[in-house]
């Protein structure tokens, strides 16, 4: 067996999130998450996902920040407490990725989502089982 076949596949370590205010979008998302916001490390703002994964919020201040797409897999156990959370702070969670059935939740495969904007209008999910691939 050749070394490229051992090696493990390339994982995700990090990735930069752009954020008008980057305290406040880390904070936020950490605080829907149940999650703690890092120290930061030169521009970054880190919130680690605890799988080896973190969101590095980086402010961006010299042109509109671009709206993406981020979803995480949440336990179903916390699921409840993250749409608590929302409410909480009067943020919308929406069933459908098109922000058209607010106030909802989907079943997506056999589990629970939810999507939800930040404060710079990036489109979060939360869903409690991943998606089925072919």
């Amino acid at each position: 067996m050749s070394a490229e076949q051992t090696t493990p596949l390339a994982r995700l370590d990090h990735t930069a999130v752009y954020a008008s205010d980057r305290r406040l979008s880390a904070e936020f998302l950490a605080a829907i998450l149940g999650l703690r916001v890092g120290a930061p490390f030169g521009p970054f703002l880190p919130v680690d996902l605890g799988n080896g994964v973190t969101l590095d919020f980086y402010e961006k201040r010299d042109e509109p920040v671009q709206p993406q797409h981020y979803a995480f897999l949440v336990p179903d156990e916390q699921f409840d407490a993250m749409i608590s959370r929302l409410e909480a702070v009067g943020v919308t969670y929406y069933a459908d990725p098109r922000h058209t059935e607010p106030g909802r939740t989907n079943d997506l495969f056999g589990g629970r989502g939810a999507y939800f904007a930040d404060p710079d209008g990036h489109n979060m999910e939360i869903m409690t089982r991943p998606y089925a691939r072919p």
